[in-house]
């Protein structure tokens, strides 16, 4: 089988050392001899991370698509626009596709998987979620007895070493972002990974996969991490919480929900210990209950894991033409992001005199919402404090409406934070 590689950067060059590495057990299972005959890279005079002696190399991409010699095409570009445009080619080419590229597939995949099917092709995309963890797989095959119930997950790396080296050592967001980027973990321009874009094109493609539904990633509701600060982070821990960056998709009365936000979870979740730029997937299936995926999100050798294990169901023949693989795809309603209801936590600086807390819990309470705990501190020399609450299970619009006439009292001296509460049960 030949296959040509769209890309040897750190992941095309990952799957062709990963190949060489364990050339003998990959053709064990397959009883193919795999060969990487063509790859395309922005530029051949760059230095690349693995060997491509036996590679045609070029900077025409559209040459790879094309070719006839050329099987199975990997698409490891990245983006939505040229790659788009390759897999298309590709797949018009009666060529099989394997892309680790969640923009595309969460933006376009609805389109790409159709054409696919007409011609008889595959377009795979394991590794587009939680890198070399099989997620996708374990949803489509080894819970496919299951009614989906919950998918809530760790999806994001950066996001995740952020929040905890703000736990962990007392760190304020801006300096751990600054170090995220000096390891490689964020970009220079970060904001797909803190404000929760990459967490939401991952999570509108597990969700489609969990409850067999079209790709639906403009009703992903979406926020990121950049507004959390060390008094949230040090309320959570004091309150027996962790603070994840989570996806979560669930449906509720017949209706999905799917939202990445900032969330607080007990420390006795095993998704609260999973840190640093690890990720992890809960799953709950009303057959076999909770069960957790956990593993690298990304890296060379993690995600070509992903990549080539798909290579490999090609090979052996054990993947069907069915799209997000249901025979047939179900029409679910999106929620309302204001009737989602949840947990919250809220922290609000006020004025730190008489009267002041029992005001606040007494507009909670004209919207029906009630305080399951609180703690209050005085942080500085003007006689303001820190109000941390944990309410209980309310709308999130009533939720909304509340602290909009907290806001407008003039003893509130900063933004109300909002973060929600999950459980997880």
């Amino acid at each position: 089988m030949n296959i040509g590689i769209l890309g040897l950067g750190t992941v095309g060059g990952g799957v062709v050392n990963v190949l060489n590495n364990n050339k003998s057990e990959i053709f064990a299972r397959t009883g193919e001899q795999i060969n990487i005959t063509h790859g395309a890279v922005k530029s051949i005079s760059e230095p690349r991370i693995c060997e491509d002696g036996n590679i045609n190399i070029t900077e025409d991409a559209f040459s790879v698509a094309n070719n006839p010699d050329v099987d199975v095409v990997l698409e490891l570009i990245g983006g939505t626009t040229i790659a788009k445009d390759l897999v298309i080619t590709a797949i018009n080419n009666n060529k099989h596709v394997i892309t680790a590229n969640k923009a595309l597939i969460a933006t376009h995949g609805n389109e790409l998987l159709t054409l696919a099917k007409q011609k008889n092709v595959h377009l795979l995309f394991e590794a587009a979620v939680a890198g070399g963890i099989p997620i996708l797989k374990s949803l489509e095959q080894g819970l496919s007895a299951n009614k989906i119930e919950l998918v809530a997950g760790i999806i994001n790396g950066t996001g995740n070493f952020i929040l905890t080296e703000m736990r962990d050592k007392g760190r304020d967001f801006t300096d751990v972002l600054k170090e995220a980027q000096a390891l490689g973990y964020a970009e220079a321009d970060p904001t797909f990974d803190v404000e929760g874009i990459d967490a939401a094109h991952k999570l509108a493609i597990l969700a489609s996969i969990a409850y067999g539904c079209e790709l639906q990633m403009d009703k992903v509701s979406t926020e990121g991490i950049s507004d959390i600060s060390g008094e949230d982070v040090s309320f959570a821990t004091e309150l027996n919480y962790s603070i994840k960056h989570l996806g979560i998709a669930k449906k509720v009365n017949g209706e999905l929900q799917m939202r990445v936000h900032p969330t607080l979870i007990p420390k006795t979740q095993l998704l609260a210990n999973v840190d640093g730029v690890m990720n992890a997937v809960l799953v709950k299936g009303n057959a076999v209950g909770p069960t957790l995926y956990y593993g690298a999100g990304a890296g060379a050798e993690a995600t070509a894991s992903a990549v080539i294990a798909d290579l490999v169901d090609i090979i052996k023949g054990t993947v069907s033409h069915d799209v997000f693989g249901w025979k047939q795809l179900i029409e679910i309603p999106s929620c309302n992001p204001g009737n989602v209801e949840s947990v919250f936590y809220l922290r609000l600086l006020a004025a730190d005199k008489p009267g002041v807390l029992a005001d606040i819990t007494a507009i909670l309470a004209k919207h029906n919402i009630s305080v399951e705990s609180v703690i209050q501190k005085q942080i500085d020399q003007q006689n303001n404090a820190h109000i941390a609450i944990i309410t209980n299970s309310v709308k999130t619009a009533d939720l909304q409406a509340a602290t909009t006439e907290i806001q407008t009292h003039e003893f509130i001296q900063d933004t109300i934070k909002i973060i929600h509460v999950e459980n997880l049960d």
